[in-house]
């Protein structure tokens, strides 16, 4: 896993490969809680989104520039309290699974986290997916809740488990 380079992701040189890896999760997986595939105009709002909030779109790359994995963090939730708390997601290709890059993007959005006065990071994970959770728990992140039966996909009912990071930014955080 030595051969690859961290880059910032551009919507003009990895939006497909984004929205590639984000339909396979949505079509395969529950790791995405949405049922149908996004279409290429999604890219547009997605990445304007991100830009406008400052949220960071870190992804890895191969030697030949191929975008192996990817993930960012964006608003918790819409009020003004909220401020110092994001909710992250990362995602790796199908074909790239179990070589370290999960790990690599959480760092990368943990460090990216800290530069932008971030105090808690927060994953909503589908609370059967025990290789997103051990990854969680090996940074540091620890579980502060489980909601139970608040998705539907598949057939079944799906419980999502939240994990916390803390950490020591912002040095002077203030009200308003």
């Amino acid at each position: 896993m030595s051969d690859h380079t961290i880059v910032q992701c551009t919507h003009e040189r990895h939006a497909d490969a984004i929205l590639a890896i984000l339909n396979d999760a949505i079509v395969n997986s529950t790791a995405l809680y949405d049922y149908k595939p996004r279409d290429a105009q999604s890219m547009v709002t997605w990445f304007n989104t991100k830009r406008a909030g400052n949220f960071p779109v870190i992804g890895v790359e191969d030697a030949q520039g191929t975008l192996l994995a990817f993930g960012s963090y964006g608003t918790f939730r819409a009020f003004p309290a909220f401020k110092y708390t994001v909710e992250h997601s990362v995602y790796v290709h199908k074909d790239h699974r179990g070589k370290g890059l999960g790990r690599v993007i959480m760092e990368a959005i943990a460090n990216a986290a800290r530069e932008n006065g971030v105090h808690a990071l927060m994953g909503a994970i589908d609370a059967t997916n025990a290789g997103s959770i051990a990854l969680h728990e090996r940074l540091g992140y620890r579980h502060v809740g489980t909601l139970p039966e608040v998705g539907f996909k598949f057939g079944r009912w799906l419980d999502l488990a939240f994990y916390q990071l803390l950490l020591e930014t912002p040095l002077n955080p203030v009200d308003g």
